[in-house]
Protein backbone atom coordinates (compact mmCIF):
# COMPACT_ATOMS: atom_id res chain seq x y z
CA UNK A 1 0.00 0.00 0.00
CA UNK A 2 2.59 2.48 -0.33
CA UNK A 3 3.36 4.53 -3.37
CA UNK A 4 5.94 6.09 -6.00
CA UNK A 5 7.04 9.27 -6.94
CA UNK A 6 10.22 11.33 -7.97
CA UNK A 7 12.47 11.66 -4.87
CA UNK A 8 15.72 11.16 -3.32
CA UNK A 9 18.19 8.08 -4.71
CA UNK A 10 17.28 7.25 -1.20
CA UNK A 11 13.45 7.60 -1.10
CA UNK A 12 12.94 6.36 -4.53
CA UNK A 13 14.42 2.75 -3.26
CA UNK A 14 12.65 3.36 -0.41
CA UNK A 15 9.21 3.74 -2.15
CA UNK A 16 10.09 1.48 -5.34
CA UNK A 17 10.17 -1.72 -3.25
CA UNK A 18 6.70 -1.02 -1.55
CA UNK A 19 4.53 0.49 -4.91
CA UNK A 20 5.45 -1.60 -7.93
CA UNK A 21 2.26 -4.07 -7.03
CA UNK A 22 -0.37 -1.07 -8.18
CA UNK A 23 1.28 2.11 -8.54
CA UNK A 24 2.38 3.10 -12.38
CA UNK A 25 5.65 5.07 -13.12
CA UNK A 26 6.28 8.65 -11.84
CA UNK A 27 4.25 11.06 -13.71
CA UNK A 28 5.31 14.76 -14.29
CA UNK A 29 4.01 16.52 -11.65
CA UNK A 30 1.70 19.99 -12.32
CA UNK A 31 2.87 22.86 -10.14
CA UNK A 32 0.21 25.46 -9.20
CA UNK A 33 -0.63 28.33 -7.11
CA UNK A 34 -0.24 28.12 -3.08
CA UNK A 35 -4.40 27.94 -2.07
CA UNK A 36 -5.87 29.93 0.58
CA UNK A 37 -5.61 28.53 3.87
CA UNK A 38 -9.15 27.81 5.25
CA UNK A 39 -10.85 30.50 7.81
CA UNK A 40 -10.15 29.71 11.40
CA UNK A 41 -13.79 28.21 12.50
CA UNK A 42 -15.85 28.23 9.08
CA UNK A 43 -18.04 25.65 9.50
CA UNK A 44 -17.18 22.88 6.78
CA UNK A 45 -19.94 20.11 5.44
CA UNK A 46 -17.83 17.15 5.21
CA UNK A 47 -21.25 15.05 4.27
CA UNK A 48 -21.67 17.10 1.39
CA UNK A 49 -18.06 17.21 0.44
CA UNK A 50 -18.12 13.26 0.82
CA UNK A 51 -21.67 13.09 -1.68
CA UNK A 52 -19.12 15.78 -4.01
CA UNK A 53 -15.77 13.09 -4.06
CA UNK A 54 -18.67 10.07 -4.77
CA UNK A 55 -20.07 11.95 -7.53
CA UNK A 56 -16.59 12.40 -9.11
CA UNK A 57 -15.92 8.72 -8.66
CA UNK A 58 -19.04 7.66 -10.26
CA UNK A 59 -18.18 10.15 -13.20
CA UNK A 60 -14.72 9.33 -13.37
CA UNK A 61 -13.80 5.65 -12.28
CA UNK A 62 -16.79 3.14 -11.78
CA UNK A 63 -17.18 1.02 -14.32
CA UNK A 64 -20.33 -0.87 -16.09
CA UNK A 65 -19.48 -3.83 -13.47
CA UNK A 66 -19.22 -2.11 -10.54
CA UNK A 67 -15.44 -2.71 -9.97
CA UNK A 68 -13.34 0.66 -10.16
CA UNK A 69 -10.66 1.62 -12.58
CA UNK A 70 -7.58 2.21 -10.92
CA UNK A 71 -6.69 5.87 -12.12
CA UNK A 72 -7.94 7.72 -14.73
CA UNK A 73 -4.48 7.75 -16.55
CA UNK A 74 -1.90 5.31 -16.62
CA UNK A 75 -4.05 2.41 -14.99
CA UNK A 76 -7.82 3.02 -15.97
CA UNK A 77 -7.63 -0.41 -17.78
CA UNK A 78 -6.84 -2.14 -14.10
CA UNK A 79 -9.11 -2.76 -11.15
CA UNK A 80 -6.79 -3.25 -7.98
CA UNK A 81 -8.35 -5.26 -4.71
CA UNK A 82 -7.56 -2.58 -2.22
CA UNK A 83 -8.69 0.23 -3.91
CA UNK A 84 -12.07 -1.41 -4.47
CA UNK A 85 -12.66 -2.25 -0.91
CA UNK A 86 -11.40 1.18 0.20
CA UNK A 87 -14.65 2.96 -2.09
CA UNK A 88 -16.67 -0.02 -0.60
CA UNK A 89 -15.89 1.35 2.83
CA UNK A 90 -16.42 5.02 2.09
CA UNK A 91 -19.54 3.61 0.83
CA UNK A 92 -20.42 1.72 4.09
CA UNK A 93 -19.38 5.18 5.72
CA UNK A 94 -21.93 6.92 4.26
CA UNK A 95 -24.32 4.23 4.89
CA UNK A 96 -23.71 4.55 8.57
CA UNK A 97 -24.06 8.55 8.24
CA UNK A 98 -27.66 7.86 7.00
CA UNK A 99 -27.30 7.83 3.38
CA UNK A 100 -28.88 4.32 2.49
CA UNK A 101 -28.61 4.95 -1.54
CA UNK A 102 -24.84 3.84 -1.26
CA UNK A 103 -25.78 0.16 -0.40
CA UNK A 104 -26.36 -0.37 -3.86
CA UNK A 105 -23.04 0.56 -4.55
CA UNK A 106 -21.53 -1.20 -1.71
CA UNK A 107 -23.08 -4.65 -2.36
CA UNK A 108 -22.60 -4.21 -5.79
CA UNK A 109 -18.94 -3.54 -5.60
CA UNK A 110 -18.86 -6.64 -3.63
CA UNK A 111 -20.12 -8.97 -5.47
CA UNK A 112 -17.86 -7.75 -7.92
CA UNK A 113 -14.81 -8.34 -5.71
CA UNK A 114 -15.64 -12.13 -6.42
CA UNK A 115 -13.79 -11.84 -9.73
CA UNK A 116 -10.78 -11.19 -7.60
CA UNK A 117 -10.56 -14.33 -5.20
CA UNK A 118 -8.63 -17.70 -6.22
CA UNK A 119 -11.56 -20.39 -6.69
CA UNK A 120 -8.21 -22.53 -8.18
CA UNK A 121 -6.78 -22.67 -4.46
CA UNK A 122 -8.74 -24.05 -1.62
CA UNK A 123 -7.23 -21.78 0.53
CA UNK A 124 -8.75 -19.15 -1.58
CA UNK A 125 -7.28 -15.32 -1.28
CA UNK A 126 -7.66 -12.16 -3.27
CA UNK A 127 -5.47 -11.38 -6.07
CA UNK A 128 -4.26 -8.24 -6.45
CA UNK A 129 -5.65 -6.79 -10.11
CA UNK A 130 -8.33 -7.99 -12.43
CA UNK A 131 -9.28 -6.24 -15.84
CA UNK A 132 -12.69 -4.06 -15.58
CA UNK A 133 -14.82 -6.53 -16.94
CA UNK A 134 -13.57 -9.10 -14.10
CA UNK A 135 -11.51 -11.00 -16.31
CA UNK A 136 -7.77 -12.01 -15.85
CA UNK A 137 -6.97 -12.12 -11.82
CA UNK A 138 -3.62 -12.37 -10.96
CA UNK A 139 -0.83 -11.21 -9.72
CA UNK A 140 0.45 -12.09 -6.31
CA UNK A 141 -1.66 -12.12 -3.25
CA UNK A 142 -0.78 -9.20 -0.41
CA UNK A 143 -1.25 -9.79 3.26
CA UNK A 144 -2.59 -6.66 4.05
CA UNK A 145 -5.14 -5.72 1.45
CA UNK A 146 -6.64 -9.16 2.60
CA UNK A 147 -6.97 -8.37 5.77
CA UNK A 148 -7.90 -4.78 4.89
CA UNK A 149 -10.95 -6.31 3.01
CA UNK A 150 -12.04 -8.58 6.12
CA UNK A 151 -11.98 -4.66 8.06
CA UNK A 152 -13.58 -3.37 5.48
CA UNK A 153 -16.31 -6.31 4.85
CA UNK A 154 -17.02 -6.07 8.62
CA UNK A 155 -18.28 -2.73 8.58
CA UNK A 156 -20.41 -3.65 5.73
CA UNK A 157 -22.07 -6.04 7.92
CA UNK A 158 -22.43 -3.35 10.86
CA UNK A 159 -24.60 -1.86 8.02
CA UNK A 160 -26.73 -4.49 6.56
CA UNK A 161 -29.52 -6.85 7.48
CA UNK A 162 -30.48 -10.56 6.00
CA UNK A 163 -28.30 -12.49 3.54
CA UNK A 164 -26.10 -9.31 2.95
CA UNK A 165 -24.99 -9.20 6.84
CA UNK A 166 -24.30 -12.78 6.91
CA UNK A 167 -21.97 -12.52 3.09
CA UNK A 168 -20.07 -10.11 4.41
CA UNK A 169 -19.57 -11.95 7.35
CA UNK A 170 -18.75 -14.88 5.69
CA UNK A 171 -16.08 -13.19 3.90
CA UNK A 172 -14.18 -11.09 6.23
CA UNK A 173 -13.95 -14.68 7.96
CA UNK A 174 -12.70 -16.17 4.59
CA UNK A 175 -9.99 -13.50 4.42
CA UNK A 176 -9.07 -14.63 7.67
CA UNK A 177 -8.71 -17.96 7.45
CA UNK A 178 -6.71 -17.24 4.23
CA UNK A 179 -4.15 -15.78 6.33
CA UNK A 180 -3.69 -18.11 8.64
CA UNK A 181 -3.34 -21.00 5.66
CA UNK A 182 -1.49 -18.74 3.37
CA UNK A 183 2.03 -19.88 4.92
CA UNK A 184 3.23 -16.13 4.60
CA UNK A 185 4.01 -16.52 8.83
CA UNK A 186 6.76 -18.18 9.48
CA UNK A 187 9.84 -17.95 11.87
CA UNK A 188 12.17 -15.32 9.97
CA UNK A 189 12.37 -12.35 12.30
CA UNK A 190 11.34 -14.14 15.18
CA UNK A 191 7.45 -14.43 13.35
CA UNK A 192 5.22 -12.00 11.49
CA UNK A 193 3.31 -11.99 8.29
CA UNK A 194 5.36 -11.61 4.76
CA UNK A 195 3.67 -8.59 2.91
CA UNK A 196 3.10 -10.75 -0.26
CA UNK A 197 3.12 -14.12 -1.54
CA UNK A 198 6.73 -13.30 -2.75
CA UNK A 199 7.58 -13.01 0.87
CA UNK A 200 9.86 -9.62 0.73
CA UNK A 201 9.61 -8.41 4.06
CA UNK A 202 7.45 -7.88 6.54
CA UNK A 203 5.86 -4.57 7.59
CA UNK A 204 4.00 -2.96 10.41
CA UNK A 205 0.87 -2.37 8.16
CA UNK A 206 0.70 -5.51 6.99
CA UNK A 207 0.42 -7.29 10.61
CA UNK A 208 -1.51 -4.08 12.23
CA UNK A 209 -4.32 -5.02 9.73
CA UNK A 210 -4.29 -8.39 10.87
CA UNK A 211 -4.35 -7.62 14.39
CA UNK A 212 -7.19 -5.85 13.62
CA UNK A 213 -8.92 -8.41 11.96
CA UNK A 214 -8.46 -11.35 13.98
CA UNK A 215 -9.51 -9.49 17.35
CA UNK A 216 -12.08 -8.19 15.82
CA UNK A 217 -13.69 -11.69 14.40
CA UNK A 218 -12.83 -12.87 17.87
CA UNK A 219 -14.94 -10.45 19.47
CA UNK A 220 -17.76 -11.45 16.72
CA UNK A 221 -17.30 -15.36 16.82
CA UNK A 222 -15.57 -15.92 19.81
CA UNK A 223 -13.52 -18.62 17.93
CA UNK A 224 -10.16 -19.05 19.63
CA UNK A 225 -8.16 -19.39 16.50
CA UNK A 226 -9.42 -16.07 15.73
CA UNK A 227 -8.08 -14.81 19.90
CA UNK A 228 -4.76 -16.84 19.35
CA UNK A 229 -3.41 -15.21 16.07
CA UNK A 230 -4.72 -11.67 17.61
CA UNK A 231 -2.33 -12.28 20.81
CA UNK A 232 0.45 -13.50 18.43
CA UNK A 233 1.06 -10.50 16.04
CA UNK A 234 0.24 -8.66 18.66
CA UNK A 235 3.20 -9.44 20.75
CA UNK A 236 5.61 -9.91 17.77
CA UNK A 237 4.69 -6.29 16.94
CA UNK A 238 5.37 -5.16 20.50
CA UNK A 239 8.63 -7.14 20.16
CA UNK A 240 9.70 -6.41 16.89
CA UNK A 241 8.31 -3.31 15.35
CA UNK A 242 8.04 -0.91 18.38
CA UNK A 243 10.55 1.97 18.85
CA UNK A 244 10.58 3.42 22.29
CA UNK A 245 12.53 6.29 21.37
CA UNK A 246 9.62 7.80 19.41
CA UNK A 247 6.94 5.51 20.45
CA UNK A 248 6.08 5.16 17.57
CA UNK A 249 6.17 1.72 15.07
CA UNK A 250 8.83 1.31 12.25
CA UNK A 251 7.99 0.76 8.73
CA UNK A 252 9.33 -2.87 8.44
CA UNK A 253 12.49 -5.50 8.65
CA UNK A 254 13.54 -7.14 5.92
CA UNK A 255 16.98 -9.10 4.84
CA UNK A 256 18.76 -12.37 5.99
CA UNK A 257 19.65 -13.87 9.22
CA UNK A 258 18.00 -11.33 11.93
CA UNK A 259 16.89 -9.09 9.48
CA UNK A 260 17.49 -5.35 8.47
CA UNK A 261 14.82 -2.72 10.63
CA UNK A 262 13.89 0.43 8.60
CA UNK A 263 13.41 2.96 10.93
CA UNK A 264 11.21 5.48 9.21
CA UNK A 265 7.71 6.47 10.14
CA UNK A 266 4.50 6.57 8.87
CA UNK A 267 1.13 7.76 9.20
CA UNK A 268 -1.03 4.99 8.30
CA UNK A 269 0.92 2.25 9.87
CA UNK A 270 1.23 4.15 13.27
CA UNK A 271 -2.74 5.07 12.25
CA UNK A 272 -3.35 1.09 11.72
CA UNK A 273 -1.74 0.37 15.22
CA UNK A 274 -4.28 2.65 17.07
CA UNK A 275 -7.28 1.66 15.59
CA UNK A 276 -6.03 -2.30 16.25
CA UNK A 277 -4.95 -1.26 19.97
CA UNK A 278 -8.43 0.15 20.43
CA UNK A 279 -10.16 -3.15 18.89
CA UNK A 280 -8.17 -5.12 21.54
CA UNK A 281 -9.11 -3.48 24.29
CA UNK A 282 -12.48 -3.59 23.63
CA UNK A 283 -12.78 -7.45 22.84
CA UNK A 284 -10.31 -8.51 25.58
CA UNK A 285 -11.31 -6.25 28.00
CA UNK A 286 -7.86 -4.77 28.76
CA UNK A 287 -7.87 -1.12 29.53
CA UNK A 288 -3.89 -0.62 29.04
CA UNK A 289 -4.50 -1.68 25.45
CA UNK A 290 -6.98 2.04 25.00
CA UNK A 291 -3.49 3.36 27.40
CA UNK A 292 -1.14 2.10 24.83
CA UNK A 293 -3.78 3.80 21.98
CA UNK A 294 -3.71 7.07 23.84
CA UNK A 295 -0.05 7.44 23.93
CA UNK A 296 0.40 5.62 20.42
CA UNK A 297 -1.54 9.06 19.71
CA UNK A 298 0.33 11.34 21.50
CA UNK A 299 3.32 10.20 19.47
CA UNK A 300 1.95 10.21 15.90
CA UNK A 301 0.85 14.16 17.07
CA UNK A 302 4.48 14.85 18.71
CA UNK A 303 6.11 13.20 15.65
CA UNK A 304 4.05 12.97 12.22
CA UNK A 305 2.17 15.85 12.30
CA UNK A 306 2.91 19.31 10.48
CA UNK A 307 2.29 22.04 12.64
CA UNK A 308 2.95 25.08 9.93
CA UNK A 309 -0.07 23.00 7.46
CA UNK A 310 -2.05 21.12 10.13
CA UNK A 311 -1.92 17.68 8.75
CA UNK A 312 0.00 14.55 8.79
CA UNK A 313 2.96 13.56 6.99
CA UNK A 314 2.98 10.71 4.78
CA UNK A 315 6.24 9.91 6.22
CA UNK A 316 9.07 10.74 8.00
CA UNK A 317 11.62 10.85 4.55
CA UNK A 318 8.85 12.85 2.34
CA UNK A 319 7.58 16.38 1.82
CA UNK A 320 4.31 15.53 0.23
CA UNK A 321 0.99 14.29 0.90
CA UNK A 322 -1.76 11.59 -0.05
CA UNK A 323 -4.98 11.94 0.94
CA UNK A 324 -5.13 8.40 1.44
CA UNK A 325 -2.32 6.94 3.21
CA UNK A 326 -2.23 10.95 5.20
CA UNK A 327 -6.19 10.77 5.60
CA UNK A 328 -5.93 7.30 7.76
CA UNK A 329 -4.49 9.04 10.42
CA UNK A 330 -7.87 11.14 10.64
CA UNK A 331 -9.71 7.64 11.58
CA UNK A 332 -7.34 6.70 14.21
CA UNK A 333 -7.99 10.04 16.11
CA UNK A 334 -11.76 9.81 15.37
CA UNK A 335 -11.65 6.14 16.63
CA UNK A 336 -9.76 7.57 19.59
CA UNK A 337 -12.08 10.25 20.04
CA UNK A 338 -15.37 7.94 20.13
CA UNK A 339 -13.44 5.59 23.07
CA UNK A 340 -13.10 8.15 25.36
CA UNK A 341 -14.45 11.28 24.13
CA UNK A 342 -11.38 13.39 23.97
CA UNK A 343 -12.51 16.13 21.48
CA UNK A 344 -8.17 16.88 21.32
CA UNK A 345 -8.54 14.01 18.78
CA UNK A 346 -11.38 15.61 16.78
CA UNK A 347 -9.35 19.27 15.93
CA UNK A 348 -6.67 16.62 14.47
CA UNK A 349 -9.11 14.58 12.36
CA UNK A 350 -10.36 17.68 11.08
CA UNK A 351 -7.21 19.88 10.56
CA UNK A 352 -5.79 17.06 8.56
CA UNK A 353 -9.15 16.46 6.13
CA UNK A 354 -9.44 19.83 5.80
CA UNK A 355 -5.50 20.53 4.96
CA UNK A 356 -5.80 17.34 2.23
CA UNK A 357 -8.88 19.04 0.79
CA UNK A 358 -6.46 22.25 0.28
CA UNK A 359 -3.38 20.43 -1.16
CA UNK A 360 -4.80 17.99 -3.04
CA UNK A 361 -8.57 18.58 -4.25
CA UNK A 362 -9.05 20.03 -7.74
CA UNK A 363 -11.33 22.68 -7.06
CA UNK A 364 -13.13 22.24 -10.62
CA UNK A 365 -14.00 18.54 -10.70
CA UNK A 366 -13.59 17.96 -6.61
CA UNK A 367 -11.03 14.96 -7.35
CA UNK A 368 -8.39 14.47 -5.73
CA UNK A 369 -4.88 14.54 -6.90
CA UNK A 370 -2.17 11.41 -5.93
CA UNK A 371 0.40 13.68 -4.34
CA UNK A 372 0.70 17.29 -3.50
CA UNK A 373 2.47 19.90 -1.56
CA UNK A 374 1.03 20.79 2.19
CA UNK A 375 0.84 23.92 0.20
CA UNK A 376 -1.01 22.53 -2.94
CA UNK A 377 1.97 22.64 -5.02
CA UNK A 378 3.59 20.09 -6.78
CA UNK A 379 0.32 18.30 -7.82
CA UNK A 380 1.12 15.22 -9.58
CA UNK A 381 -1.02 13.78 -12.29
CA UNK A 382 -2.60 11.17 -11.42
CA UNK A 383 -6.41 10.39 -9.60
CA UNK A 384 -6.42 7.33 -8.09
CA UNK A 385 -10.07 5.50 -6.74
CA UNK A 386 -8.11 4.53 -3.48
CA UNK A 387 -7.73 8.38 -2.64
CA UNK A 388 -10.97 9.58 -3.65
CA UNK A 389 -12.08 6.45 -1.33
CA UNK A 390 -10.63 7.48 2.32
CA UNK A 391 -11.27 11.12 1.81
CA UNK A 392 -15.05 10.27 0.95
CA UNK A 393 -14.57 7.62 3.83
CA UNK A 394 -13.15 10.17 6.69
CA UNK A 395 -15.54 13.29 5.41
CA UNK A 396 -18.08 10.68 5.76
CA UNK A 397 -16.85 10.09 8.90
CA UNK A 398 -16.48 13.42 10.19
CA UNK A 399 -20.73 14.68 9.35
CA UNK A 400 -21.18 12.61 12.31
CA UNK A 401 -19.26 15.25 15.01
Amino acid sequence: MKALFRYTAFTLALFFAVSCKKQPAAAPVVPLPVLPPVVPGAPVNYLQQAKDTHTFTVNNLLTASYGYRANTTSKSSNCFEWYNVSQIYADAAMVAAGETGYLMYMNNTFKFMDNMWDKKDLRGGYFASVNLDGSGAGGDKYVDDNALSGMVYLEAYEVTTGADKQAYLAKAKACADWLINSGLWDNAYGGGFYWNTQKPEKPTQTNGLTLQLFAKLYGLTGASIYRDWARQVDAWLSAKMFDPNTGLYIWKIDGAGEGSKHNEKFTYDNAIMIEAFLIYSKVFNDPSYLTKAQNLGKAMNNTLWNALYKGYVFNTAETRINPAWCAWGSQAMIRLYEADKNEAWLVYAKENINRLNIANRNSTNLGYYFFAGFDGQNRSTEMETVDQAWMQRLQAMLSKF
